[in-house]
């Protein structure tokens, strides 16, 4: 893949920065109108669970229409019904007649599109970046996210007040036609056909299956999966949690402190996954950086400081994007492209699944067990509290300590699982592609790590997978 590919990359991947910050802004802008006019927790938190949830029923049959239908044809279709649904809830909003229901249907659709847009976007990578490029393609895509996250709640906070909620869902709507524009003007190449994608084409139930045979039928993928779904359950408590710990014992202007400088160490780690690719072993890029990223989750659990939480959120996030751009990276290599599709919504279902859950979990497991435990008198205010501290949030800190515990386990399970150490290395030049079955090749490894999968497969040569 030339020069050429890869500007088309560059300018597909500029403009999809445009619209995930479009998207962000209204997402943000929309949940806190929804809690403004309801005063209802419940409801906002509605719209998470709605933002998640179609998404994880729809991925399989999402990541066989991806492999099946044009990348291009999917992001302009689901930018179209961007630009409709944003309208219509703008049109709504002047006239006055904007109800919460109507955001609820909207999130509902967009939450079903985006289980077909991440896919198409995580296996358009490969097919315009070159191979030895990979790595720090998916870093500029995770650019693409942390810029789009961390700008949204102040931009969006601002142009709320500022402009009115109908002004951010028309900037909106103008950031998906850039989009639509951009995609007209550059073409995005069909998948190479592939052994095994060909042999499993049939009805879309036999392409649904296929994706999930592919990922089990590796065993660093399946590994992958779950260690990637271990490290999402924490995740999962932390982004719920780390709200109340900082209010516990500081203001809503301290929180935003921490929030933003945890959005630093998100951008921080994108730009240094893009520039860098991440290291050559790939284990180091999973396991390697959950080591510190477990023991960030520590520090910030020891003390109600601002200092060390922001220290903490920004290590957090920092390694967090070195983890997903390094796992990217692998299915990106080790998966053929016409299976892409599938295989990354299978992945995505496993580990948006585990961090849903975590979502739902987090609240009642903090109020609920470890609050009472670190109140005075609580029933460990003699012994841990001496160390985190007694009072209001400190029990929430101390689960958060624990979950930092639970992200080093899982890192030195990674560190000690062959099928996850032995993932493919990140290739150093480009590798040629023949088609050929994906069981019958190992892109990216040398014949020393090769040597090392057969041996721990039984001497049958087993293909290099991964996340």
């Amino acid at each position: 893949m030339g020069q050429s590919s890869m500007r088309k990359f560059i300018a597909i991947w500029a403009s999809s920065l445009v619209t995930m910050t479009g998207t962000a802004l209204t997402g943000f802008a929309l949940g806190v109108w929804v809690y403004l006019e309801t005063g209802s927790t419940t409801q906002l938190a509605l719209t998470f669970v709605l933002a998640f949830l179609p998404g994880i029923l729809f991925s399989p049959l999402a990541g066989a229409l991806v492999d099946r239908w044009s990348r291009r044809a999917i992001l302009l279709t689901s930018d179209a019904v961007g630009i409709g649904t944003t309208l219509t809830l703008g049109l709504l909003f002047t006239a006055g007649q904007l109800q919460p229901w109507h955001i609820f249907v909207t999130t509902v659709i967009r939450s079903t599109l985006r289980a077909m847009q991440v896919p198409a976007l995580n296996s358009m990578v490969v097919l315009l970046a070159p191979k030895d490029q990979i790595g720090r393609a998916n870093g500029l895509m995770g650019v693409a996210t942390a810029v789009s996250q961390t700008v949204a709640p102040a931009l969006g906070g601002a142009l709320m007040y500022g402009v009115g909620l109908n002004w951010v869902l028309f900037i909106d709507c103008a950031t998906f036609v850039v989009n639509v524009v951009v995609l007209l003007l550059n073409r995005i190449p069909t998948p190479p056909a592939s052994k095994a994608g060909t042999e499993g084409k049939g009805s879309l139930r036999t392409e649904i299956a296929q994706g999930w045979r592919v990922m089990a039928g590796k065993r660093g993928l399946v590994a992958l999966a779950l260690f990637y779904a271990a490290l999402d359950l924490s995740v999962g408590f932390v982004d719920v949690l780390i709200t109340p710990i900082v209010v516990s014992f500081a203001s809503v202007s301290a929180l935003g402190v921490v929030m933003t400088v945890g959005g630093i160490g998100l951008v921080l780690g994108s730009v240094t996954m893009a520039s860098w690719g991440g290291p050559r072993r790939r284990i180091h890029g999973l396991a390697g950086f959950a080591v510190p990223l477990g023991l960030f989750l520590c520090i910030g659990s020891l003390r109600p400081s601002v200092a060390l939480v922001a220290v903490a959120a920004f290590g957090f996030m920092f390694c967090s994007m070195i983890i997903d751009g390094t796992s990217r990276s692998v299915i990106g290599v080790e998966v053929e492209p016409d299976l892409q599709g599938r295989v990354f919504a299978s992945f995505n279902m496993v580990t948006n699944t585990v961090l849903c859950t975590s979502y739902l979990l987090a609240g009642p497991v903090a109020d609920r067990v470890f609050e009472p435990l670190l109140v005075e008198n609580g029933a460990l205010a003699g012994s841990v509290g001496e160390v985190v501290g007694v009072g209001p949030g400190r029990g929430m800190a101390l689960l958060l300590g624990l979950l930092g515990l639970l992200v080093l386990a899982t890192a030195v399970a990674g560190y000690l699982t062959p099928s996850l150490r032995g993932l493919a290395h990140k290739a150093s030049k480009p590798a040629e592609t023949d088609g050929s079955d994906a069981g019958e090749g190992t892109q990216g490894v040398d014949a020393a790590e090769a040597e090392s999968q057969e041996t721990v497969a039984g001497g049958a040569r087993q293909p290099v997978s991964d996340r």
